[in-house]
């Protein structure tokens, strides 16, 4: 029976130890540093914003950008909710939920401003930025453009490979998302500067290349993240917080109960309830004797000890493998 603190920080029932809380709350403290700079940028860009198709187009990617940082905060609220007779598994899910209400929302936008930027170049349709009176004299608008956009292009990049450290730390999907996007946010920048330098030095279509290639990276963005969320919904093998590989946690239970005097094979199947992980591990005892439940009460508190993901674990004593449950090398230790 697991002790709870009422003052600890958890998700769910699972304490989280002192590494992860400290991790959540600069995640926290960052999401709201991003969207207090993204408030700042959406507005500076709205006001140079003209006729340039590209200019509008990183302004919807800025507008999106607060998606992820939202969709973080909320999951990260609802988590901590313990489980209820309505919700025996807790609320982890909602991590993923907000995964994929966030990614198709991206994928959705980025289709959309491909196709408006594909029509407004086939239709050769003319771009123009006029001037702008500041302290009586006329600029060209353009240059308040590329300025906005470089002012604004370093930031997130930071924001980005702080956050990714965080998204490892806590196993958060949703986070290295964020971070992901964050990182690739100069590449907008870029884009919109060449764009609307295209259309100064009489490139027209440089102006919706340079959306074509925002809106690409904004679909890209979408259709990666969507499938990765709908992926971890319909229960796929858990995976590292980047989606690169299987998570090891599962191979390392096998290899662990494969050290017990009393246990002749073992195999998990783990799934990957948004930070923390529900384990159902098959064990077939030596010499077919069953286990006592102090020897399963022991092996279950030590795979727990492992690592703070592993909470919620039954450990199933079988006569021979169940194939039928474990299909492929699910142990990876063969």
């Amino acid at each position: 029976m697991t002790n709870v603190r009422s003052d600890a920080v958890r998700f769910g029932h699972t304490e989280l130890p002192a590494e992860q809380q400290e991790a959540l709350g600069k995640a926290k403290k960052l999401e709201w540093a991003t969207m207090g700079f993204l408030v700042v940028t959406t507005a500076m860009v709205f006001l140079v914003l003209g006729n340039s198709q590209a200019m509008k187009a990183a302004w919807i990617e800025d507008l999106l950008s607060f998606l992820p940082p939202i969709s973080f905060l909320v999951a990260a609220h609802a988590v901590r909710k313990p489980p209820s007779e309505a919700h025996p598994y807790g609320y982890h899910r909602s991590t993923g939920v907000a995964h994929l209400v966030a990614a198709v929302a991206l994928t959705v936008m980025g289709g959309y401003l491909l196709v408006e930027s594909g029509l407004g170049l086939l239709k050769g349709e003319h771009p123009t930025i006029g001037g702008i009176e500041l302290f009586g004299t006329t600029i060209w608008l353009g240059w308040l453009m590329m300025g906005v956009m470089i002012l604004t292009a370093a930031p997130p990049v930071f924001l980005g490979k702080a956050k990714m450290k965080l998204a490892e730390k806590l196993h958060d999907k949703v986070l290295y998302a964020d971070a992901d996007m964050n990182k690739a946010d100069w590449m907008t920048a870029v884009a919109a500067v060449a764009g609307v330098a295209g259309i100064g030095i009489g490139l027209w279509w440089a102006d919706y290349a340079a959306a074509l290639v925002i809106s690409a990276s904004i679909l890209q963005d979408g259709v990666r993240n969507t499938k990765a969320a709908i992926s971890a919904l319909m229960d796929k093998q858990a995976m590292t917080y980047d989606d690169a590989a299987p998570h090891p946690l599962g191979r390392q239970l096998d290899h662990y109960l494969l050290g017990i005097g009393w246990i002749a094979e073992a195999r998990s199947r783990v799934r990957d309830e948004g930070h923390v992980f529900h384990v159902e591990s098959f064990v077939v005892p030596t010499g077919g004797s069953m286990p006592s439940l102090g020897q399963l009460e022991a092996a279950r508190e030590a795979c727990v000890a492992m690592d703070w993901k592993v909470q919620d674990m039954v450990i199933v004593p079988v006569a021979e493998l169940p194939s039928e449950f474990l299909p492929g090398k699910t142990s990876g230790l063969l």
